[in-house]
């Protein structure tokens, strides 16, 4: 397999699902406009906290569906910088032994040398054959 120079992973572009990003980005939308149709629209006998509480429960969940709307992994010339759900992580190129992501696995796992696999959410199996195409284009990446 051709290794890949620095040059090159550092002008790649990033990696991002597809379909994740828009089902996520779609639920948030309208459930943070029902919730705040609800609040409005509650009965009087319900009062302000309440009304207060049902908006704030949309609010929390369009935050969550924003957040895994801009789930990626874009590679730099030190690493990959891995942004799942929680803070981003560098994987630097020299740490990743491996690269899984076999039939079944819902997203790809990174095998960095510390013994810590870590999932790749930005490519995600529900993309379908473009799951795989970027999985390779990652391993290209990797160089192993």
């Amino acid at each position: 397999m051709p290794t890949v120079t620095l040059p090159d992973r550092a002008s790649a572009p990033a990696f991002r699902p597809t379909r994740g990003r828009v089902v996520s980005t779609s639920l948030g939308v309208a459930i943070l406009v029902g919730s705040i149709a609800l609040a409005i629209a509650l009965p009087e006998r319900f009062g302000v906290m309440d009304r207060f509480t049902c908006a704030l429960i949309g609010v929390g969940v369009a935050g969550f569906m924003s957040r895994y709307a801009t789930i990626h992994a874009r590679p730099t010339a030190e690493g990959l910088w891995v942004r799942n759900l929680g803070p981003g992580e560098l994987v630097l190129w020299e740490e990743i032994t491996t690269l899984r992501f076999s039939e079944g696995m819902p997203r790809p796992r990174l095998d960095p040398a510390d013994g810590m696999d870590m999932a790749v959410m930005a490519i995600q199996r529900s993309d379908g054959p473009r799951s795989v195409e970027e999985a390779q284009r990652l391993a290209d990446l990797i160089g192993r």
